[in-house]
């Protein structure tokens, strides 16, 4: 009885939220601009970060390597 209660609880929630797409899907298209907004925001602050990072290390294994030949 779950099994099929579950189907139908998915089959209702997606007609849901098709009927809800439909009607604020101005909102959607908001929303979605956003998210795409914050994904580039976030990705680049973190490829920035990854640089830096991998900046400091090769200076660091630079310098470990000089202090290895003495």
């Amino acid at each position: 009885m779950g099994k099929v209660l579950s189907i139908f609880g998915g089959i209702i929630a997606i007609l849901l939220g098709i009927i809800l797409l439909f009607k604020w899907i101005k909102v959607f298209i908001i929303g979605l601009q956003f998210c795409i907004v914050a994904a580039l925001l976030f990705g680049g602050l973190m490829a920035v970060l990854f640089g830096i990072i991998e900046i400091r290390d090769a200076k660091e294994l630079k310098k470990i390597e000089q202090e290895e030949k003495k």
